[in-house]
């Protein structure tokens, strides 16, 4: 067990012939008591020194801990979002693509609704002309019939006879 500074203080030492002198022993005795005094107290001040650097040596070591499991955490959730980012842009993507799809297949049969309905007008534009050309043909046939030689002659004959009896 260490010596404390009372066990130093009360210490009696015996008498020999030619021993030491007194007065300086107990000096020195009071030189030691007060440095032992003072390394005890600085011990003790290392010692709550030290506990306390421990103390605030766990609780950064707590928060060091709970910010790397915080950055852990925002790392996983940062690589959630990206991943349901992704997996969101190629269902748009998808999406855009099913709507582009849809549209130029709607601009294909409107195109070929209209290309079918303009052969048609074609062909009913054909049918009309033709028919319209034979008509004609038919009524420049009627006119270069001798029928109407001797119509104009019995009109004039008409007129002849009007103009008499008038």
């Amino acid at each position: 067990m260490p010596l404390t500074p009372l066990d130093i203080h009360n210490k009696e030492f015996t008498r020999a012939f030619r021993g030491y002198d007194e007065d300086e022993v107990n000096e020195f005795l009071d030189q030691v008591i007060k440095d032992y005094e003072a390394v005890l107290r600085e011990k003790k001040d290392l010692f709550e020194q030290v506990a306390n650097l421990e103390e605030k040596l766990d609780h950064f070591n707590n928060i060091e801990e709970t910010l790397n499991k915080s950055i852990l955490v925002a790392q996983e959730a940062a690589e959630e979002l990206r991943r349901n980012a992704q997996k969101e842009s190629q269902l748009i993507v998808k999406e855009a693509e099913k709507n582009a799809n849809r549209i130029v297949n709607d601009a294909l049969t409107k195109s070929r609704k209209v290309m079918m309905e303009m052969e048609e007008l074609k062909k009913q534009a054909s049918v009309y002309k033709m028919r319209f050309k034979m008509l004609i043909e038919a009524q420049l046939e009627m006119l270069q019939t001798d029928d109407w030689d001797s119509f104009d002659e019995e009109q004039t004959t008409d007129e002849h006879v009007f103009e008499e009896k008038a």
